[in-house]
This record gives C-alpha cells, sequence and structure tokens, in this order.
C-alpha cells in the first residue's frame, strides 16, 4: 500500500547554494546532511510539512545526479512514494512490466530501503519508492 509522498528530490549543483533559497528565503528547516556513497551523492534534507525536501549535489563526476545535471540542469529530480511493502510492490510492478531500475531494494539516505521506477513507465517522471524501518 502507498503511504503518501515522502519525499521530492532536487538536482542542485551546490547545497550550500540551494539551501540560501530554500532555507534561507522560503524558511524551511534544515533536518541533516549526509553522503550517501553508493549513490555518490551528497543529501541535505528540509523539513517540508508532513514531507521532505532532499536536496540532491553529486560526489562524483559519474554520479547518476551529475548526468542529471548535465542533460538537465538542476530542478525536480524525483518524487518518492512511502510503502510498507516496498519487496512485495517491486515484485507486482515486475510482473505487471513496469520498468525498474532496482528490481530488489537497496539502502539509501537514512538508512531506509529504496528503489527506482524507470521514468519510461511513469510518464517522463522517475519514482522513488521507500520503505522505513522504525
Amino acid at each position: 500500500m502507498i503511504k503518501g509522498i515522502d519525499h521530492i528530490g532536487i538536482a542542485v549543483k551546490s547545497i550550500d547554494e540551494a539551501k540560501k533559497f530554500w532555507v534561507d528565503t522560503l524558511g524551511l528547516t534544515h533536518l541533516r546532511t549526509e553522503n550517501v556513497p553508493g549513490q555518490k551523492v551528497r543529501v541535505a534534507v528540509l523539513a517540508a510539512g508532513k514531507a521532505t525536501i532532499e536536496l540532491l549535489e553529486p560526489t562524483a563526476a559519474d554520479s547518476p545526479v551529475q548526468k542529471f545535471l548535465d542533460k538537465r540542469g538542476e530542478g525536480l529530480h524525483h518524487l518518492t512514494l512511502a510503502t510498507d511493502k516496498l519487496a512485495g510492490h517491486l515484485q507486482a510492478l515486475k510482473v505487471a512490466n513496469i520498468g525498474l531500475i532496482d528490481e530488489e531494494p537497496r539502502i539509501g539516505a537514512g538508512g531506509v530501503h529504496i528503489a527506482f521506477i524507470h521514468p519510461k513507465s511513469a510518464h517522463g517522471v522517475l519514482i522513488e519508492m521507500c520503505e522505513h524501518h522504525d
């Protein structure tokens, strides 16, 4: 079952520069910044009501986020939906012939289990699904 929007990921060249707008201008609260080596990205998590906004800064030239920036520039990178049964959702999507970037959950920022649905299967939107293990 989809529980709701967990977060929105925004690709940025510099977290420090982007925070000037999101935190200093809009007044969102910066919760934490962390490196996610497996995804070659630095992530700043900002409180935005019940959901969060993740500012995604690449940490390597071959980072998926760097490739996104090179192709499209800064902006909306992905939408993340929370679920309580990620593995089951992935299996159902696979059976339905939905294109998956990840066929098995992997660990993302904050130790959360994540998996991505290919944008070609989601009308041009990169969808991340996540399952929190509290």
